[in-house]
C-alpha cells in the first residue's frame, strides 16, 4: 500500500517539476497549458529541459 502511494506522490512530483514552460526573454516559469508569458506576455516560449537519469 505505501509503495502505491510513494510511486503516485513521485510522479506527481516530477510533473510539477519537470513539465512547465519558460520564456525565452525574462525566463519566467509558466503552466504547461501556457501560450503566452504571465510576466512579460511574449509568446517565446520553450518546454523545460529535461535530462534522463538521476543527479549525482
Amino acid at each position: 500500500m505505501s509503495e502505491d502511494v510513494a510511486i503516485d506522490k513521485r510522479a506527481l512530483a516530477q510533473r510539477y517539476r519537470l513539465y512547465y514552460k519558460i520564456c525565452r526573454n525574462c525566463g519566467a516559469r509558466n503552466p504547461p497549458s501556457a501560450v503566452k508569458c504571465r510576466k512579460c506576455k511574449s509568446k517565446n516560449l520553450r518546454w523545460k529541459k529535461r535530462m534522463k537519469g538521476m543527479k549525482k
